[in-house]
């Protein structure tokens, strides 16, 4: 059955871009006479609060949508996610870096303007690995390209998924080695996302175009955890008068401002073309 979801973080209160969002994801489940999931992204510990998740249920059930229950929270999940990155252990398609995230992003910033990711990081001597671990070095957990591709030989060259109607052959060279998990954060969006996507069966992910980048990464964890490959649908972003994308700190595009000032759903809807 065609399933699709809506799967905001509680950093902030939602704003008309996330209207657009899930309203997108909403009524093309009404259409197919499916499925529309919520689901709560609140493994940032740090940045989420619990007014913002209250807010998240009261806008939409504004806005008019409803959606299966329970809802699905990923900080209940963390097991899950763990387990997951042991497999990939296994499959030893993983490596520890100790490379500062300012070390990384220092890296980038001086590559050439066609460097379309960051670079692999090169794997450690055993006995300096060793060393770091015990100093006691905090490590981010990548997923290698090269042992990935290595490891589904033919397959690799096959990666792909289909995009707004039309099968894009996977690139996930251009995210380069990407951050799966830190000591402080037990699995990144991308983790979380695939395996939560399988265990819901959504077979439709509808999201912004801003995130059409991640499908290509997913296929490849979706190939080597054995999960299925959703059907992606990425929409137009919704953008402010400078033409820039709407942000949570904007407070006067919330939908809560919105609704305090009178604004109704439909003429939300209406702003937005739908």
């Amino acid at each position: 059955m065609f399933a699709t979801r809506f799967a905001p973080s509680p950093t902030g209160y939602l704003h008309v871009g996330h209207a657009f969002s899930a309203w997108t994801a909403y009524d093309a489940a009404q259409r197919a006479q499916g499925r529309f999931i919520l689901r709560i992204e609140d493994t940032d510990l740090t940045r989420c609060r619990p007014e913002f998740d209250e807010a998240i249920y009261e806008d939409l059930a504004w806005l008019g949508l409803a959606w299966e229950v329970p809802v699905r929270r990923q900080s209940d999940h963390m097991a899950e996610y763990e387990a997951a990155l042991e497999r990939l252990k296994d499959l030893g398609v993983l490596y520890r870096c100790f490379k500062t995230r300012k070390e990384l992003m220092d890296g980038i910033a001086a590559a050439p303007h066609s460097f379309s990711g960051p670079e692999p990081v090169a794997p450690l001597l055993p006995q300096d690995e060793a060393a770091l671990l015990a100093s006691g070095k905090q490590f981010a957990w990548r997923l290698s390209l090269q042992r990935s591709q290595d490891l589904l030989g033919e397959y690799w060259d096959n990666l792909g998924f289909e995009a707004n109607g039309t099968w894009v052959k996977a690139n996930p060279a251009q995210l380069g080695d990407i951050v799966l998990a830190r000591k402080e954060f037990p699995s990144s969006y991308h983790l979380a996302s695939v395996l939560d996507d399988a265990s819901q069966g959504v077979t439709h992910v509808i999201r912004g175009e801003d995130l059409a980048e991640a499908a290509h990464i997913h296929v490849v964890l979706q190939k080597l955890l054995g999960l299925p490959t959703p059907i992606y649908h990425h929409h137009r972003l919704i953008l402010d008068a400078d033409g820039k994308r709407f942000a949570k700190r904007n407070q006067s595009v919330t939908l809560r401002s919105l609704r305090e000032h009178g604004t109704s759903p439909a003429e939300i809807r209406t702003s937005l073309g739908l």
